[in-house]
């Protein structure tokens, strides 16, 4: 069963952070060398929840595909460039994930294969990537603020954040929700930013290229803020040792 993680990256200082630009670049050459791993993406993030143009010099993060969950958790705990990044972080958090469904493409591959399964019913998380195309990206980002807006006003979801390849032009959004309903409210209400941000893709074709994926949330290791994001799903101690 495939397993998708997405680690999370915390820099402090200027010096840090300084790396942490360079491996952009130089984490390149060292990702397609690790054991087992599949299709990845290194990423930066925007300021504020990540979900704004201008770039956060202080959060990183590193997708990637793995072969099954077993996996995923020795490579995420051993491979060079997890442990680089977690020597310098002051903090870091990857969650692990199973697709549930996919559709569209990233950098012209399918990169998710999603797994046939009833709806899960804990945490989901939603990942929608687009490269934008230039002449469009003004009013791609005038849409963007109302939807963060909306999504950190919504007392259901658990995590959020803007993330991207290139600055301005490929931009992925990661979120995740305690459940397919309240995913589903927010993604479908016909009066909000995101309904109105879709209606505009579609009919101006802003897009080169894109990618929806949902995903069941299996797992996670770390913190983000100093909590964990999904603590607030966990079940009471006494239920978990029941």
């Amino acid at each position: 069963m495939q397993t998708v993680t997405i680690s999370f990256f915390r820099f402090q200082t200027p010096l840090a952070r300084l790396w942490a630009l360079s491996m952009m670049g130089g984490a390149r050459f060292v990702l397609p060398r690790v054991p087992d791993i599949g299709f990845w993406k290194l990423c930066g993030s925007g300021t504020g929840e990540g979900f704004t143009p201008v770039p956060n010099t202080a959060v990183y993060a590193i997708l990637a595909t793995w072969p099954d969950p077993e996996t995923a958790r020795v490579r995420i705990g051993t491979a060079r460039p997890w442990r680089w990044y977690r020597a310098r972080a002051t903090e870091d958090w990857t969650v692990f994930l199973c697709p549930t469904s996919a559709r569209g493409s990233w950098s012209g591959q399918s990169p998710f294969v999603a797994t046939a399964r009833d709806a899960p019913k804990g945490p989901l998380a939603a990942l929608t990537r687009a490269t934008v195309k230039p002449s469009v990206a003004l009013k791609f980002w005038r849409k963007v603020p109302a939807i963060s807006d909306v999504i950190g006003r919504d007392p259901n979801v658990l995590f959020k954040i803007g993330i991207g390849e290139v600055p301005l032009l490929q931009q992925i959004t990661f979120s995740i929700w305690p459940d397919s309903a309240a995913m589903a409210d927010f993604a479908r209400n016909p009066a909000g930013p995101h309904a109105s941000a879709i209606d505009a893709v579609r009919q101006g074709l802003w897009f080169r290229e894109e990618l929806y994926a949902r995903f069941a949330v299996t797992g996670e290791s770390g913190t983000w803020g100093g909590v964990s994001p999904l603590a607030a799903f966990r079940p009471p101690v006494s239920e978990r040792s029941a």
